[in-house]
Parts: structure tokens; sequence; C-alpha cells
């Protein structure tokens, strides 16, 4: 496994976009775990990640950050804490086009945040169901006291993989400055 002093994690369930923000947002070629979807009552994606996807972006300043992300089925939740050890940072992608997305929310917000307190989350999938975008989920985070960015993002578009990271590394320079 790659190590490096840097690492963000990317969680969610199957199918939220975690493979292919690390893609869109990587400068080197990503290392996939992707393998054929067995399960397909929780997704219909022909592919799904089983292992750890890793890729690479380097900022301004050199320093070479790890993007790693997870498998989503929680069967695989011991992989989990593994991947988010000495982390920066979490984004949580929730696929807004699943009927149970606020559920997917609650899950894995609340599991990472049991690895993580620097945590992102950014909304996909919001052009499948443009109804009330973030509504629900700023309204969860507000009722629970939590302060963590909401972004609507296309996990195929560097520029908005890039805010929440870059989100994600401001927050973590203000907790440890």
């Amino acid at each position: 496994m790659i190590l490096h002093k840097y690492k963000i994690v990317f969680g969610g369930k199957m199918g939220a976009g975690k493979t292919q923000a690390i893609k869109s947002l990587s400068e080197i070629s990503v290392l996939s775990t992707e393998a054929q979807n067995t399960d397909e009552d929780a997704h219909s994606k022909a592919l799904t990640t089983v292992g750890i996807d890793y890729g690479e972006i380097r900022l301004d300043d050199g320093v070479v950050i790890g993007l790693y992300g997870t498998p989503g089925q929680d069967r695989f939740d011991f992989v989990w804490s593994v991947i988010c050890k000495g982390a920066i940072g979490a984004v949580v992608l929730i696929d807004h086009s699943q009927k149970d997305a606020l559920e997917d929310l609650k899950f894995y917000f609340q599991t990472f945040k049991e690895y993580l307190n620097n945590i992102v989350v950014g909304v996909t999938h919001v052009d499948e169901d443009p109804q009330n975008l973030l509504k629900q989920y700023k309204d969860w985070m507000h009722l629970n006291e939590y302060t963590m960015p909401i972004f609507a993002v296309d996990a195929r578009k560097k520029d908005d993989v890039l805010l929440m990271v870059e989100s994600l590394i401001a927050r973590a320079e203000v907790e440890f400055s």
C-alpha cells in the first residue's frame, strides 16, 4: 500500500461517485479495485469497488495528497477504519437520486465521524432529482448541530471535486494551526 503524509478518504454508498471523483481529480492513473457487481439489489452499476481505489493530487506548494476510495457496501466496513487512520479528512458522497439518500447521509456521516472529525459532504446525481437539492441534508445537519460543508457536485467534474478537497484542506489547516 502506498502511504503519504497527507491523505483524504472518499466514502459513501455504492454508486455515489467515489471512484469517479478520484479519477476526475487524480494526476496519476488511478489504482482501481473494481470488480463485477454481484449485488444488483443494492445498485445496478456493472462494476463496484471491492478494495481501495488510489489516486494522487499535487498541491501548488508541491505537497502530494493521496486520494483513497473506500468500498461502499457496509459488508466492507472493516476496511473503513484502516483507510481513515492518519487521514486529514473524508469526503462523504451521497447519491441524491436514491430514495434513501437522507438515510445514507446519516449512516455514512456518523460512521466516518467515528474515525475523523474533518468531513465534507458531496451530494451527487442531483441532475436526476433536482427537487429540494440540499435542503433535506442541511436540515439534518442543522438539527444534529453539525457544521460540515455540503456541496452539490458532479463527480465527473474536476472543479467540483477539487472544491470539496480544498474545503477539507482549509478545515484541516484551521483545526491543526
